[in-house]
């Protein structure tokens, strides 16, 4: 592939001497912004070599030769090569190189959903808001399937008149219309019949209304995107091994010229040393600079650390939503435990119940029984081993790390799949008899269940390794078991285009301007449908490092009253601030920086809506900037709910806006009280209020004793 380092060894004979060519990888280049002439394409080819070993030794045009993939005109400063180490090596001496390195590649992060985050149709902030009307949402991702519903025009405005971009779909392979406005390939076009994640990603963020949506019967209803209006620019980035860093760049860098509002990308940068090490961290910055906001996913590692920490990112993490498709397995001893699946079946009888360990496929001795497995990758072919081994029905059991988080996955024979607590129920009781039995029953969708949204145990948690001032995630968002379109049915029907799937993966929370991060941020809530604190997988409170400042409320942030509001001079004091090299910060902002010259300040310093403190024996006060975007004339006064062992101090303790626009400073010192376990983490939270509105920004504290 373009995109990953391969080895070529071509052997040519010439003048009697075997020529070896060199390993060619992709490579990203920085160059210095201020030696960029007008012709760009002439400067970034003058770094090329004009001779190797390769070109000089072969005329054929098949052999792979050093070759700019993509010139940058905005993401960064730079291009896309494939070269050699000796090439690169070559390039630094040249006036006007920067940095090199091979590029990486990023994994992709994978309709009752609007109800759940307050959004119906006809009504509220869906109809207040015009459901997006006038807003261009770009994704990137593996392509679209362009014919299906959800991208249909119907109700659509034509596009605004600063979209400037293309439609590249291949001749008979689809059209743009006023739904789906743009579509760029980066890479070879796709068939997204061959991966249904940039369908499924794009009509969850805007699909268009599609009536009888459902998937095997369940889950049924209209379909419809978090902005059904918003038109929709798709950049095929990526294929079924992964997105590589030179084609993200290349679709955020066509997105700048396109004109699109909102960058929306499910997939993921892992930690580095300095933000300027991703690109994608380096285009959502660019991109910020020119009003573009960039939401991403912040990982599906789980526990293992989280992805997208930069503070110009709206990071989202991944969590539950009230609804259920539920099987119910009955032990012999009378116990039911309620599960989930995909896809319903008959009642069994009663079965015999076995846990063969270890499993081995072909093990006739499970024939006509119900099988308990650990859940493992490929859940639904773990239910093919199964079948095929004449098995009747089958339990998956969560390990431990997957705690409560289960799936509405299609298996082939009847089953369902429980989480770790009640995994272990079902061990004991078959410890309990020399002859287990079982019976399973499918109930199909529920909805309610007062535990939603908790947290999945696949959504990366923090605390922010890149920079541990800033609090991330920012938000939770849904991100379980979505209903969205698919591009083909995956219950084989072939009488219509209306064709959905059921996966997960976090839904990224368009945001159009740094105010509506903000806004998002502040009236998300900490609360399930039962008025508890959101739990995680283990069904426990969730902490601030998996939640962030909360679930996405859209119908309050809306309406957020106050708002912390960031300048782009503002980022640069805070990359000062980090101690980035002058080089490192000069490749993130786009030009020339001496941080010696410039005005730094600490990272928790920054003017964000929450705090992420790491804090000794010596107090830290910082300082925040609200602007009043409510009403006039209002005045707020500090709710103050201190992290145990820590005091916290509010000056002043109200906060007085004449008039919108207004901005208003307040002051915060963080004192420890009591020693902790060093690394141990605390919360809290600061909160401002008056009788219509409610802004609060939630306090991480880690103690350095």
């Amino acid at each position: 592939m373009e995109f990953t380092s391969f080895l070529c060894i071509i052997c040519i004979l010439n003048l009697n001497q075997f020529v070896k060519a060199e390993n060619l990888d992709v490579y990203i280049v920085h160059v210095d912004h201020a030696q960029i002439s007008d012709d760009l394409e002439t400067f970034y080819d003058s770094f090329l070599p004009t001779n190797t070993n390769l070109a000089a030794a072969s005329t054929n045009s098949t052999i792979d030769k050093p070759r700019i993939l993509y010139r940058y005109r905005h993401v960064i400063s730079g291009f896309a090569a494939k070269l050699s180490e000796a090439d690169v090596e070559a390039m630094r001496q040249m006036k006007g190189f920067v940095s090199a390195r091979p590029e990486r590649m990023m994994p992709l992060h994978t309709t009752h959903s609007p109800n759940f985050l307050g959004l119906n149709q006809n009504m509220g902030l869906w109809k207040n808001s015009n459901y997006g009307k006038g807003v261009i949402i770009g994704l990137v991702d593996i392509g679209v399937e362009p014919s299906h519903p959800s991208f249909a025009d119907a109700g659509m405005p034509p596009p605004p008149a600063k979209w400037k971009g293309e439609c590249k779909f291949r001749a008979g392979k689809g059209a743009c219309n006023k739904k789906l406005i743009g579509a760029r390939f980066l890479i070879d076009e796709l068939s997204p019949l061959t991966d249904g994640h940039g369908t499924h990603t794009a009509s969850t963020a805007a699909g268009n209304f599609v009536g009888g949506a459902g998937f095997f019967g369940n889950a049924n209803g209209t379909a419809a995107g978090v902005a059904p209006l918003a038109h929709v620019a798709v950049y095929q980035a990526c294929n079924a091994y992964g997105c590589g860093e030179s084609s993200i760049a290349a679709a955020i860098d066509a997105a700048n010229d396109d004109g699109v509002d909102i960058l929306s990308m499910s997939l993921g940068d892992r930690f580095y040393r300095y933000f300027s090490d991703g690109v994608l961290a380096i285009g959502a910055y660019r991109a910020m600079q020119r009003g573009i906001i960039i939401s991403c996913s912040a990982g599906n590692g789980g526990k293992r650390g989280l992805a997208n920490g930069a503070p110009w990112i709206m990071t989202v993490g991944a969590s539950t939503i009230d609804r259920k498709i539920t099987a119910t397995v009955v032990l012999g001893n009378g116990e039911e435990i309620e599960g989930e699946t995909g896809k319903g079946f008959p009642s069994t009888g009663k079965l015999e119940l076995v846990y063969p360990w270890p499993f081995f496929p072909g093990d006739t001795s499970i024939r006509g029984k119900m099988v308990v497995r650990e859940n493992q990758k490929g859940k639904s072919d773990s239910g093919q081993v199964v079948k095929d081994a004449g098995g009747a029905a089958m339990i998956l059991i969560n390990t431990y790390d997957q705690g409560d988080t289960t799936f509405d996955d299609p298996h082939v024979l009847p089953a369902l799949q429980i989480g770790y607590a009640d995994g272990l129920k079902i061990i004991a009781y078959l410890n309990s008899t020399s002859n287990p039995t079982a019976t399973m029953s499918f109930k199909g969708t529920v909805i309610g269940g007062g535990r939603a949204p908790v947290v999945a145990a696949f959504s990366s948690r923090g605390p922010n390794k890149a920079s541990p001032g800033i609090l991330k995630p920012d938000i939770i968002g849904p991100g379980v078991n979505i209903l969205a379109a698919w591009p083909f049915s995956v219950e084989n029907k072939t009488d219509t285009k209306s064709t959905f799937n059921i996966i997960s993966g976090i839904i990224v929370v368009p945001a159009s301007q740094w105010a509506i991060k903000s806004a998002i941020m502040t009236t998300a809530y900490q609360e399930n449908l039962k008025g508890n604190p959101i739990e995680d997988e283990s069904l426990q409170p969730a902490n601030v490092f998996a939640i962030g400042s909360g679930h996405v409320n859209p119908s309050r942030a809306n309406d957020p009253g106050l708002v912390y509001d960031i300048l782009p001079d503002d980022y640069l004091q805070y990359l000062c601030g980090l101690n980035y090299p002058n080089q490192e910060v000069s490749i993130l902002v786009g030009r020339k920086v001496d941080c010696s010259k410039e005005k730094s300040i600490p990272e928790a310093q920054l003017n964000y809506p929450s705090f992420s403190i790491v804090l000794g024996s010596t107090p830290q006060t910082y300082t925040r900037t609200l602007t009043n975007v409510g009403k006039a004339n209002s005045t707020y006064d500090v709710e103050i709910v201190s992290p145990d062992g820590v005091n916290v101090k509010v000056e002043p303790k109200k906060l007085v806006f004449p008039k919108l626009g207004d901005k208003s400073s307040y002051s915060v010192t963080f004192t420890k009280t009591t020693k902790g376990a060093i690394n141990s983490t605390t919360q809290a939270f600061i909160r401002w209020y008056t009788a219509d509105y409610s802004v609060r920004s939630p306090i991480a504290v880690v103690r350095k004793d």
